[in-house]
This record gives C-alpha cells, structure tokens and sequence, in this order.
C-alpha cells in the first residue's frame, strides 16, 4: 500500500484500523528484516562529477555520498555506510563467500546491512586480530557474526595475531592445515568488504589505536613513508606495500586481494583520502563508497601531486 500503491501512511492507518505510529514501525520492519529493500540508481551521467572523475582516474565504480558539514565524523561514517551496504548487498547471490576485514568502517557497515537471505552463503574474516595482550576476536567475530546473520550465512573466523612478532612464525602457521583451509576460503571468495586505516584520522583507526603495533613500529612505518593501511597490510601513498612489517602481517596483500572478483572499498572523513590514494593506486578496490569530503579531497591530493609533478619536470 505505502510502496507500491503510494498510500499516505495516514491513509493505511484508517484502512488497518490502527495508529499512524504502528503504521511507521511497520515499515521501519519491513526495511530491517529485508521485506521491503530500496536502491538508488547510479545516474546514468555522471561525466565531470565527483564519482565520474574517480571513476575515470582508478576504473572503480564510484558511489559518492553527500553529508553535511555539520555532521560529527560518527555520524558521517553512519551516512556512508548505509548507503554502503544496501551496495553490497546488491552484490551478492546465493552461494556466496565474503570476505569483511574488521574496522571501525565494516563495523558500521554490518550494523547497517537489511537481512537478506543468501543460501550456501559464507561470510570469512580477511586478517587476524589477536595483539600481544588480548585475543581480539571479539570485536572481529561481532562484526563477522553480524554479516553472517544478515545474510544467513556460515560463520568462517581467523584466529591469528593482526601482526606477528616474527615473520617465521608466520610463515610456519601458514603451512597449518586449519589456516591453510581459510587462506584457501579467503583466496576463492567472490566479494571483499574493507575500509581503509589512517594513521592520522579524525576518527581512529582501530589499528593504530588498539595496541596493534607499538609506538616505535608506527613511527618507523611512518619514516618508511607509510600513510595507511588496507586489511591491516600497511600501505605507502603510490600503493606499494614492500616492507618488513608486512612480511608479519596477517591480512590479504594487494595480489591476494585481487584474486576476489569484487571489492567494495567505503571510505569516511577527508583524513582517510591519503591512504584511500594509496590503496586506489594499488588497485585493492573494484567499487568505492565514500563521502562528498573524501571524494573532494582524494582529487586535491591527485591534482596537487599532478602539479608538483609538471613544476619538477
């Protein structure tokens, strides 16, 4: 009545014999359980827009996301992610295996997905959380269990260190049967959700705040020009990512991440638009959600760097 009819909600409260109000929380139902799902089209122009040059300048489909100025960065991240998983939504199917790496951004987005069933889906986490005094897989599992219940899928957690103290360990965990099994998930999934971390946001990434990496690691990754990171693999601002510490870490580097057929990238706040450069410039990301200040501020930084370059010259 109210979608497909366009009835006013007074109109259907008369006809239901009930109150305007039950009507509303009717409808605000139908949206969370997935009755109801509402998508925005992209435009079909978008030459000389925000989202047409960055979509010209990376090859992504772009999604760009007007908020307020007024709005504080939580509730800026809040406007970017509904938006962002009604998009990712749109990109699954039955069967399907996605892979979240954990965030303060997939965090919100998973709060944020409708529930729409895929069957035989699977949701697997891309990198580990561990640190040297806590397991951390709370916080991952929460958000890997959310995306999972949404889309009614199984569950496939990464118990692993973010960064192990030695890059040998490593290298003998991953010839373990139980993690080789999720490396192989991870490397055949179909869909990735990831934001990226800033090492200079407004709002904190959960990397560089929840005691991941000491404060000497971060002050020599910041000498050895890092900006940022993707799946808590560390990244420089022209997309390289050839570093010792990343010969610790325990999330998917550019190449692995690749292998995945789609990749949304959501991005929130003009503070993360450095690293959101660099991981453009590494070619992580096939779909990009970002807000209208990133979006103007990943283009400054293109066109000044554009323009120092032809000075140089």
């Amino acid at each position: 009545m109210y979608y497909l009819q366009g009835q006013t909600m007074e109109t259907i409260a008369r006809h239901l014999q009930i109150s305007r109000s039950s009507v509303s929380r009717l409808l605000a139902h139908a949206r969370e359980v997935g009755l109801v799902r509402i998508s925005v089209s992209a435009s079909p122009g978008l030459k000389g827009t925000l989202a047409g040059q960055i979509a010209d300048l990376f090859g992504v489909q772009v999604s760009v996301v007007p908020v307020h100025d007024v709005h504080t960065e939580v509730n800026r991240l809040h406007n970017v992610a509904l938006v962002a998983a009604e998009h990712l939504v749109d990109m699954l199917f039955p069967g399907v295996t996605l892979g979240i790496a954990w965030g303060n951004t997939t965090a919100e987005v998973t709060r944020a997905m409708p529930h729409v069933s895929f069957p035989g889906s699977a949701v697997v986490q891309l990198n580990g959380a561990a640190t040297a005094t806590e397991s951390g897989m709370p916080y991952a599992e929460a958000i890997i269990a959310r995306a999972a219940k949404c889309i009614g899928g199984r569950i496939v957690n990464f118990p692993v260190p973010a960064f192990f103290d030695y890059a040998d360990t490593k290298t003998a965990l991953w010839r373990e049967r139980s993690v080789r099994s999720v490396l192989s998930t991870i490397d055949n999934a179909d869909v990735a959700l990831f934001g990226v971390g800033s090492m200079s946001a407004r709002l904190p990434s959960h990397v560089y705040s929840g005691g991941f990496l000491d404060p000497n690691e971060i002050a020599a990754a910041q000498n050895d020009g890092v900006v940022g990171d993707v799946c808590t693999v560390l990244i420089r601002e022209d997309g390289s990512t050839n570093m010792s510490l990343n010969e610790r870490a325990s999330g998917p580097c550019p190449a692995t991440l690749k292998k995945i057929p789609r990749r949304l990238c959501v991005v929130s706040g003009a503070s993360k638009a450095l690293p959101l450069l660099g991981a453009l410039r590494a070619g992580v990301a096939t779909d990009l959600v970002l807000d209208d200040a990133a979006a103007h501020e990943l283009l400054d930084l293109v066109h000044t760097r554009m323009a120092a370059r032809r000075s140089y010259i």
